[in-house]
């Protein structure tokens, strides 16, 4: 099992809302107990399973001081903070910081579409801001447009605080040329949670995780599996969870994380447009699965 200093099983926190919109702490707190006792590595609010797009920079400041407040010192606080606008994402950075955030999850600039020239200037003014180890962000099916391995390796070998990147992507070749041709101390983290067994037997370091918010002890379970060449295991924990991680992304993340850990008495069910509540026929999948998995 990785020794990185970013590694293991990471969760990409949801933030809890109340009817009234406005975010609810208590809730939030109950999720980071909830993720301490089950052994969780990482917690980071305020990605795109967090409402990110939606949150204002002070609810933001709120969120990872909460965060990091309720922590305790027991498990290490990273924090998405990226935008595609190049100041705007340094100062989320910096806001970030401020509040508490000992690493910053930093989305690849999305629609604007930069070349690789281009990306690689956006965390190269991140990096120059912040002393604090950087996860690139690469998830093109959300951003449209690929961070190329050549540009992630030219910022990891160029930049020591650029300490990992979240590849999510189904991207088998370029996940291999990350993982043979990174510096020592570079992480290489999945954003798939399906990809978590095949991900960690090539070398990976760990996930970034939508399905920890439900079963954090089982997620963890699996990276540590699988990062120890115990594919047995690994195996079964994958085939018991599989269905889960398919479900949590039936409609648009976060809706199907969030219905599922309101049905779990963690939070409310709440959103903020333009996210809407899932489709009754959804609901009824994930409560099966819910059922079947013991949560409900």
């Amino acid at each position: 099992m990785s020794t990185r200093y970013l590694s293991g099983s990471a969760v990409a926190l949801v933030t809890p809302f109340r009817q009234d919109g406005t975010v609810d702490t208590d809730a939030l707190r109950r999720l980071v107990q909830f993720q301490i006792e089950a052994g969780t590595d990482i917690l980071i609010p305020c990605g795109t399973t967090g409402e990110s797009p939606t949150l204002s920079g002070a609810e933001q400041f709120e969120i990872i001081r909460t965060v990091k407040e309720e922590a305790d010192g027991k498990v290490m606080v990273a924090a998405g903070a990226g935008t595609n606008s190049t100041r705007e994402a340094v100062e989320l950075a910096q806001n970030a910081v401020k509040a508490g955030a000992a690493a910053i999850l930093s989305v690849a600039p999305y629609y604007n579409k930069p070349s690789q020239e281009g990306v690689y200037q956006h965390y190269r003014h991140i990096a120059e801001a912040v002393a604090v180890p950087i996860i690139i962000y690469n998830v093109p099916g959300r951003t449209g447009s690929n961070v190329a391995a050549s540009t992630i390796l030219r910022l990891a070998r160029e930049f020591p605080n650029i300490a990992a990147v979240k590849e999510a992507t189904e991207n088998i070749g370029q996940i291999s040329e990350l993982l043979e041709e990174r510096p020592a101390e570079f992480s290489v983290l999945t954003g798939e949670d399906s990809l978590i067994l095949p991900f960690m037997a090539m070398g990976g370091d760990g996930v970034i995780s939508v399905a920890a918010n439900e079963i954090p002890r089982q997620v963890r379970q699996l990276v540590m599996a699988a990062g120890s060449g115990e594919l047995e295991t690994a195996r079964k924990i994958h085939t018991a969870c599989r269905k889960l991680f398919r479900l949590n992304f039936i409609e648009s993340n976060p809706v199907p994380v969030k219905y599922a850990l309101s049905r779990m008495g963690m939070i409310e069910e709440n959103y903020r447009l333009p996210l809407v509540p899932l489709s009754e026929e959804n609901k009824k999948q994930i409560d099966q699965e819910l059922k079947t998995l013991g949560l409900i």
